[in-house]
């Protein structure tokens, strides 16, 4: 049979140059139990994760360095989902628009 799938957590941590220690844990951490879904539902996982980190910062309101922390997961987990829908290009469009309607209704 064939060989063992990858996980979106596996993904996001094998991504190349790793992110800072503290980022890196703290996107998993955000991932949930969903980083342990196929990689080939990385865009998908990684931009939910990221709405949800930003929907809470915006729920909080809070200017400090957890906040900061989490601004700068949710970056680049939105960051990370484009790169891995770049590996089928037919999901750039999608998932533009997804993460349009997604931070869109995030505004005040």
């Amino acid at each position: 049979g064939g060989g063992r799938i990858m996980t979106v957590a596996e993904w996001v941590a094998s991504r190349e140059p790793a992110a800072p220690p503290a980022l890196a844990t703290h996107m998993l951490r955000a991932l949930g139990e969903d980083g342990g879904r196929p990689a080939r539902e990385a865009a998908a996982v990684c931009l939910a994760a990221g709405e949800r980190l930003a929907a809470a910062l915006q729920r909080s309101d809070a200017a400090s360095r957890a906040s900061a922390l989490d601004l700068l997961t949710a970056d680049a987990l939105v960051t990370l989902a484009f790169e891995a829908a770049s590996d089928t290009p037919d999901q750039i469009d999608g998932l533009s628009l997804d993460a349009m309607h997604r931070f869109a209704k995030l505004a005040p």
